[in-house]
């Protein structure tokens, strides 16, 4: 990663065309790394920073990372680069960022009040923040300081019960525009309270219920060719069943297959398109979740017939074994888990009474179990999925009603915010994420998206 800017300029030099474009792709989808590791972003020029920080593919979580970037660049010879500060400060989508980080971080920067040229921009930045902020206006995606950038990974939900019925729904989450979309090629039959993993790119759904029949079945769609085809069917019918990927294996855990809750598990492998059994878990777990950090597989609650469980439990591969670990402090059946920075989160459910907006995360080298900040809505059988360094939880039932509303747990904050709603009320959904699409702008918003296609148009 320290010398892709010489890799970059040799392929340049020597119209190494491929290597050049996968050199720039490597930039662009890890740019936070580089715009703070390692001295190369230091060498480039004003013109080269200037291309790099434009690009809509630029992948940030926050346009604050773009600020940071430039005044380490700048800093790095003061005296010869200040003057660029009003240029590249154009680069930033300053109507993405907060009101509070715009006014004490950037207007009160010392390049920034020293240099006469960013005073508009400052003026207009404001006025803009302001129009959201007071009067409430929505973001024009047509305003060049307020276009999102392109999303490096999507969000699919897929599927649920909704409306009294299973669905077939798909929708697709551009982070970037905190915007969902419907997703035209949808599966050929409904299916809800099933699994959804992703390997290699391809969105493998897996067991379920469609209002008569417990599936077996395995369903795998390519988001690029946007065509559905037939995987190996899984030993067991799995309802309410756990799913977890772990070295592009594909974990299914649990479930109820019409007549008794499971503690049998199997492990899916792509590329020879076969299902193999693995080592039974200690409990029968049916409406549990499962994740996967540190080389195991981590599954937590559930409901074994007779009581909301609050046990958990890890496999490892290596020795084929589960061990029973630390309980949640609470029981949780139709529960999200989810794996973020070594820490395993268990959030929302049914404790046998009501559900629960609480959540807690596990901590696999104390073996313990610490309460988070609670969710705003209660919610159980809601998508769970790890984007941006951030926890989200998608639609689910609130114990009167299906719902559509999605929220995002940040860590460093201990706190949830608010996302936009899906299109669609439904629980006993299912949610992966797929990174690096080549067509990821065929699952973004579509105004954002016409809005791209003209500027390219336009293009000189």
């Amino acid at each position: 990663m320290l010398r892709w800017a010489g890799i970059r300029n040799f392929a340049h030099t020597y119209n190494c065309t491929a290597l050049e474009s996968t050199a720039n792709r490597f930039i662009l989808e890890r740019f936070k790394e580089v715009a703070k590791k390692g001295n190369e972003i230091l060498k480039l020029t004003d013109v080269e920073l200037e291309e790099l920080l434009s690009s809509d593919h630029l992948n940030v979580k926050s346009e604050e990372v773009v600020f940071e970037c430039i005044v380490r660049w700048i800093q790095h010879d003061v005296k010869n680069r200040k003057q660029y500060i009003a240029k590249l400060l154009k680069c930033i989508r300053l109507g993405l960022l907060s009101t509070t980080y715009f006014i004490e971080t950037v207007k009160k920067h010392r390049l920034v009040q020293d240099n006469e040229q960013c005073k508009p921009i400052v003026i207009e930045a404001l006025k803009f923040l302001y129009d959201l902020d007071i009067v409430g206006q929505e973001i024009d995606f047509n305003n060049p300081m307020a276009r999102p950038r392109i999303p490096h990974e999507v969000m699919f939900a897929v599927g649920g019960w909704s409306g009294g019925s299973p669905t077939n729904v798909i929708e697709a989450y551009d982070t970037k525009a905190d915007r969902w979309i419907t997703v035209d090629h949808q599966d050929r039959g409904p299916r809800a309270y099933h699994g959804c993993a992703t390997v290699n790119g391809c969105i493998y759904l897996m067991g379920g219920f469609d209002g008569m029949d417990y599936f077996n079945s395995v369903r795998c769609f390519n988001p690029v060719t946007k065509e559905w085809s037939e995987a190996a069917p899984m030993n067991s019918k799995r309802c309410y069943v756990s799913v977890a990927v772990l070295d592009n294996c594909i974990y299914a855990m649990g479930g109820f297959d019409g007549h008794v809750r499971q503690n049998t598990a199997e492990k899916y492998t792509p590329e020879s398109n076969q299902w193999s059994m693995i080592t039974p878990m200690n409990h029968q777990r049916s409406d549990a979740s499962a994740t996967t950090t540190g080389g195991k597989v981590y599954i937590a609650g559930g409901f074994n017939g007779q009581e909301c469980l609050n046990t958990a439990e890890s496999f490892d591969p290596a020795t084929r074994q589960w061990t029973m670990i630390a309980p949640m402090r609470n029981r949780r059946s139709g529960i999200g888990v989810i794996a973020l920075d070594g820490l395993v989160y268990a959030i929302g459910g049914f404790n046998g009474i009501t559900r629960m907006n609480s959540g807690e995360r596990y901590n696999p080298t104390a073996n313990t179990w610490t309460n988070i900040t609670e969710m705003y809505s209660p919610r159980s059988n809601f998508g769970i999925e790890v984007m941006d360094d951030m926890v989200y939880a998608i639609g689910g039932f609130n114990g009167v009603t299906t719902i559509f509303q999605v929220e995002c747990y940040e860590p460093t904050t201990d706190e949830w915010y608010d996302c936009t709603d899906m299109n669609l009320y439904r629980s006993a959904l299912s949610a992966c994420v797929v990174k690096g699409l080549p067509n990821v702008e065929d699952y973004i918003d579509k105004v954002r998206n016409q809005v791209m296609q003209e500027r390219r148009r336009n293009r000189p």
